[in-house]
């Protein structure tokens, strides 16, 4: 990367801004809400698993959120960030300009304001994770610059790479499946099946028991502990039923914790709850950057640098494969996953878990890949390009938007602010998003006829150029 001192980036300008990129941004913001509203009502502890206490309406809901939302509109925003990443990267390199340093800066920035929003507000802040994940992309891209590895330096090979990245667990899932399966008779199985009844059963049968007033901790080197398979039947189950008694205890724990916290009058304490959770939040940055967004990323830059986005219209066919089979497969492989997720069966059995979760996690990316070729295909239409074209400015003030989302729905639900933490249903739930999101795009609109970018973004800008940026459309350059 050339990096000339005497240069200098600007942002972007209206002219350079690629249409399509903030409408896209606008619909991944509108799905990211609908999701995270969930996080106001149930502890995070209990968010991966669905709500069996939903009934009618609020079931309904519950269902079509986690089959068309839920891991679809984060991994639709990760690509963007990719995009974003190769219009900036591109752009430097036009004109000759500097962008390591400065890239560096931005993340640190949003970095910064991530974990301010994660501490301060909400500990189910992804910014911090997008940063983290940028600067390890950036570093992507200089590795990729040595002589041995630059002939993989290409669009189409981190295109490559990138999606063989995000089917590997899919692959090696399913290679340990096929080993299963040839590997274990009619009668393992049904001897397996009926030690996972047992231990199970007698879980459950401690677990109504009145727990102590000190929960032993899990062994959490059980699940991969070397002598399991040299301990006798009996004793392996009992080291499993102790072991999955004092995780279940301890999630409930700190189910309980957070619900306290969450729905107490104290704002300190909420804020202590959070910064006490954040070692263990940063192991999840690690993981979550390694095995979903850089691979993500990899793809969102294909899309911008092979100027596949930019020039949308000449590509019909890519965005329609994507669309057509993503939509209607993805939602077939979706709704196998979570009926086999949400089978009773599911909790007693790992192997139908593992298939459920198989199922969902490939849906998430079909559909996510459906809903970005559905949109670019909308957008080439006058009538959809009408309707989807009112959802760029709230795209293009999307940093401002996701912390103001944020702030609305903790003045609403926690306990030191407007109470309504678990008060509320799903159907109510879905009637505050409407009417938050109504308003975000109004005052988007409105907003950007008058300033050059959201309140957040000007301060974003402004931090990583080092200069106050110009913010009213009248001002000078």
């Amino acid at each position: 990367m050339s990096e000339s001192p005497n240069s200098t980036l600007a942002p972007v300008a209206d002219s350079s801004r690629i249409d399509v990129m903030d409408i896209l941004r606008g619909v991944a913001l509108v799905g990211i809400v609908f999701m995270n509203i969930e996080w106001f009502g149930r502890s995070a502890t209990e968010l991966p698993s669905f709500n069996e206490s939903l009934t009618g309406l609020d079931l309904a809901i519950g269902w079509f959120i986690r089959a068309f939302v839920e891991g679809k509109f984060y991994k639709l925003f990760a690509l963007l960030f990719g995009m974003g990443f190769a219009v900036m990267l591109l752009r430097a390199r036009e004109a000759g300009r500097p962008f390591g340093a400065w890239f560096v800066r931005r993340m640190l920035v949003l970095l910064a304001i991530g974990l301010a929003h994660n501490i301060l507000l909400w500990d189910g802040d992804i910014l911090h994770d997008y940063a983290f994940a940028g600067l390890v992309f950036l570093g992507w891209i200089y590795l990729f610059q040595v002589k041995r590895l630059s002939r993989f330096n290409t669009p189409a090979a981190f295109l490559k790479i990138g999606i063989a990245w995000l089917l590997l667990p899919i692959v090696v899932l399913t290679l340990l499946g096929m080993k299963l399966g040839m590997q274990t008779d009619d009668a393992e199985f049904r001897e397996q099946w009926q030690y996972e009844l047992d231990v199970a059963a007698e879980v459950n049968r401690r677990l109504d028991e009145p727990a102590p007033d000190v929960v032993a901790e899990p062994d959490e080197d059980w699940e991969t502990a070397a002598d399991r398979d040299n301990l006798d039947i009996e004793e392996r189950k009992e080291r499993e039923i102790e072991y999955w008694v004092n995780m279940e205890r301890q999630w409930d724990r700190e189910a309980e914790t957070e619900v306290a916290v969450m729905s107490g009058n104290s704002y300190l304490a909420a804020v202590q709850y959070r910064i006490e959770k954040l070692p263990n939040d940063a192991r999840k940055t690690v993981l979550f950057t390694l095995f979903m967004l850089l691979p993500i990323f990899l793809v969102g830059y294909w899309f911008v640098a092979s100027g596949v986005l930019r020039d949308h219209r000449k590509h019909r066919r890519l965005f329609r494969s994507l669309a057509v089979p993503g939509l209607v497969l993805g939602t077939v492989v979706t709704v196998a996953g979570l009926l086999l997720l949400q089978h009773p069966v599911a909790e007693t059995s790992e192997l139908l878990w593992a298939m459920g979760f198989w199922l969902f996690y490939l849906g998430q990316l079909l559909l996510a890949a459906g809903y970005l070729g559905a949109v670019v295909l909308l957008v080439e239409r006058p009538l959809g390009y009408g309707v989807l074209n009112k959802l760029a400015p709230f795209g293009r003030m999307a940093l401002t938007n996701y912390i103001m989302q944020t702030v609305i729905l903790v003045l609403l639900f926690h306990g030191y602010a407007g109470g309504l933490y678990g008060e509320v249903s799903r159907t109510e739930q879905m009637l505050v998003v409407v009417a938050i999101l109504a308003f975000q795009i109004l005052l988007s609109t409105w907003w950007l006829k008058r300033f050059r970018f959201g309140p957040l973004e000007w301060l974003w800008r402004s931090a990583t150029y080092l200069s106050w940026q110009p913010l009213r459309l009248n001002s000078p350059h």
